[in-house]
């Protein structure tokens, strides 16, 4: 084993192991599931918005908010729609990007 192979990020480690044990579909599906939730928490704190006054909002419940922030919980599609109305997004169906891998 090499120095540099030794010395490498534990991170580097966790990354493989992902990749070993999950497929390319569940690995995209759990990279947009973060994406989409960090762009809820961004756009709640652009707005000045606590989970409480969000849960007001919406009409989901704040527990749910902090799980779904968290990444405790896999909300469903109308849960998510219910909290970017009152942050004034919406979702897109777009393409997706074409990769040469």
């Amino acid at each position: 084993m090499s120095e540099q192979e030794k010395n490498s990020a534990i991170g580097d480690d966790a990354l493989k192991f992902m990749d070993d044990v999950l497929t390319r579909e569940e690995i995209a599906e759990s990279d947009l599931r973060v994406s989409i939730i960090g762009e809820l928490i961004k756009a709640r704190k652009e707005k000045g918005l606590s989970q409480k006054k969000l849960e007001e909002l919406s009409g989901v419940r704040q527990p749910i908010i902090a799980r779904m922030e968290k990444g405790n919980t896999n909300p469903q599609l109308n849960t998510i729609l219910k909290i970017l109305a009152p942050l004034g997004k919406t979702l897109a169906v777009v393409p997706l990007e074409k990769t040469n891998k």
